[in-house]
């Protein structure tokens, strides 16, 4: 009876600090500690690494030891004239490249939403797959294929007579091969969005067009292209900063070269930071870079007329 009577008295002892201990823990605040885990990682390894390099672009290194200097990276690069040359790489890329692109994706779109094309699942994977492949396996293929002894772009053009191109030696080639590489493994990529805004385009604008007797040719110009005209603007932008942010094909494919050709912004960067190890400097390239691609972002989206 003793016993009995103890192990009440202790389940009664216990029963307010079990209420006290899960206090914390009710239905309010149960979704904060399922939330927690992501809003950590993302302070961590997101906010954290932007304040920091924010303040590295205001420091820079004496000995072993990174010191405040204000302005003085951002003075420096407006001084740089490497910065000018890979800036200004980087937008004639985006001038020539980006608008061959979007012009082939559309076409291409187009294409596959007729009714005549065959097979339409086998052509949009094979146009979207070079998006999913790696970059460096991409970049290596396009390397071996354009070698000028051995590639097999020049032996095809040696058949029909033409001398040996230097694809990645020459500042010319260097660039169009760089071209040609971007184009083949995007254009895909935004063919996919075309396709998707061609689909959702009202089939009742086509078939009063043509009981007014609209052509096909007047139909893609007068219903299709205004149609899509938010799509254009997305991934004019998708691809304006994906180009601002070009690293992987011209650090494999050229490295830069010859002479700078292709140097771009974010090769620079990646210099200064990882070879040269002035991330203050580095930092300064970033943001701005970032205050670029702000600018352009808007500016296309203002003259496009999306208010919204």
């Amino acid at each position: 009876m003793v016993s009995l009577g103890q192990s009440n008295v202790q389940e009664v002892e216990s029963t307010p600090e079990k209420r006290k201990k899960n206090k914390w823990i009710t239905p309010k605040t149960v979704p904060y500690f399922f939330v927690f885990p992501a809003v950590a990682f993302f302070l961590v390894f997101t906010v954290y690494p932007v304040i920091s390099s924010l303040m590295l672009s205001f420091q820079t290194r004496q000995g072993s030891e990174y010191v405040f200097s204000g302005l003085d990276n951002y003075i420096r690069l407006f001084q740089d004239g490497l910065f000018y040359k890979a800036l200004g790489n980087t937008f004639l890329i985006l001038i020539i490249q980006v608008p061959i692109q979007l012009f082939l994706a559309v076409i291409i779109a187009v294409a596959l939403n007729s009714q005549f094309v065959k097979m339409k699942s086998f052509f949009r994977v094979a146009f979207f797959m070079p998006a999913i492949t790696a970059l460096v396996a991409s970049s290596i293929i396009f390397m071996i294929m354009l070698d000028e002894n051995y590639g097999l772009v020049n032996y095809l053009l040696s058949l029909v007579g033409v001398e040996p191109i230097a694809w990645l030696s020459d500042p010319f080639w260097a660039k169009v091969a760089l071209m040609v590489a971007i184009t083949w493994r995007w254009t895909g990529y935004n063919m996919v969005i075309f396709l998707a805004g061609l689909q959702n385009i009202p089939g009742s604008l086509y078939e009063a067009a043509e009981i007014d007797g609209a052509s096909k040719v007047k139909q893609f110009f007068y219903i299709t292209l205004p149609q899509l005209k938010p799509i254009f603007v997305f991934t004019f932008v998708l691809s304006t900063i994906g180009t601002l942010q070009l690293f992987d094909e011209p650090y494999i494919l050229t490295d830069g070269g010859p002479n700078n050709a292709t140097l771009t912004i974010t090769l620079y960067l990646y210099e200064n930071g990882f070879q040269y190890f002035d991330f203050g400097y580095a930092s300064a390239i970033a943001y701005v870079l970032v205050l670029i691609i702000g600018v352009l972002s808007w500016a296309q989206m203002k003259w496009a007329g999306d208010d919204e």
